[in-house]
């Protein structure tokens, strides 16, 4: 089974400590980012992983290279000429991801008590062409689904924006979650990104193929999802990760 851990972003939240290291290797309680989520996604059982670069990329590489990749088959999607954002990036990796097998996408600064394998097969029982893990927590930024957990459109709770391509769309008719920045993608995503070059994120993609594409969400009642994407949530998992 194939994975791809989004480890490419600039850690701006994290300033000044990502000023010197790449967000990936920011520890959380004495052990960085990354290697929390490839231990979780090889104790899933996933065996090869890609891996996306870009703020100090190198120091990732060598990373993996100290821990002999942790004992998995390792690809590097190179993004150190250019940031391509999460939609981009899954994109530019899609020449390491062929197959026929659905793939985990993971964000590094995401920490979870997710059952991925769970995720997994719920995703290749329901047909979708992407499954992606959501709770019901405060962000201004959410996505709509409807009653049959498809997704149908995003809302912006701050600004009252509304992106869908549903004509006459009515959020109040969805429920809205915030999203986790884990999914499961179908391997067929790829031939419609080829329409998508460049930079872009893959809520955007998302959003303009879920009126023909099924996209179903994963939640649960006691689903926890912690962003150590600013300093705030990675005090949050470490109190999480602690035994006391």
């Amino acid at each position: 089974m194939k994975a791809m851990i989004l480890a490419a972003g600039l850690g701006t939240r994290l300033k000044p400590i990502t000023d010197n290291i790449p967000k990936a290797l920011v520890p959380v309680g004495g052990t960085p980012m990354l290697e929390h989520i490839i231990l979780k996604i090889k104790a899933t059982g996933f065996t090869h992983i890609v891996i996306n670069i870009h703020h100090f990329g190198e120091q990732i590489t060598d990373f993996l290279a100290s821990k002999d990749n942790f004992g998995l088959t390792v690809d590097i999607s190179d993004e150190r000429d250019y940031l391509l954002d999460t939609g981009g990036g899954i994109r530019q990796a899609g020449c390491f991801l062929n197959g026929n097998e659905p793939i985990l996408v993971h964000n590094t600064d995401m920490f979870t008590n997710v059952d991925l394998m769970a995720m997994y097969r719920s995703h290749i029982n329901s047909n979708a062409f992407a499954t992606l893990a959501v709770s019901a927590r405060w962000n201004p930024r959410q996505l709509l689904f409807n009653k049959e957990g498809l997704l149908c459109g995003w809302q912006n709770l701050e600004t009252g924006a509304v992106k869908a391509q549903i004509p006459n769309f009515d959020p109040s008719n969805c429920t809205a979650y915030a999203f986790g920045g884990i999914h499961v993608i179908s391997p067929h995503i790829f031939q419609l990104m080829e329409s998508w070059p460049g930079k872009f994120s893959i809520i955007n993609f998302y959003l303009s193929v879920c009126n023909q594409k099924p996209i179903h969400l994963y939640t649960a009642d006691d689903i926890r999802l912690i962003d150590t994407g600013k300093p705030t949530g990675i005090a949050e998992a470490e109190q999480w990760l602690s035994p006391f």
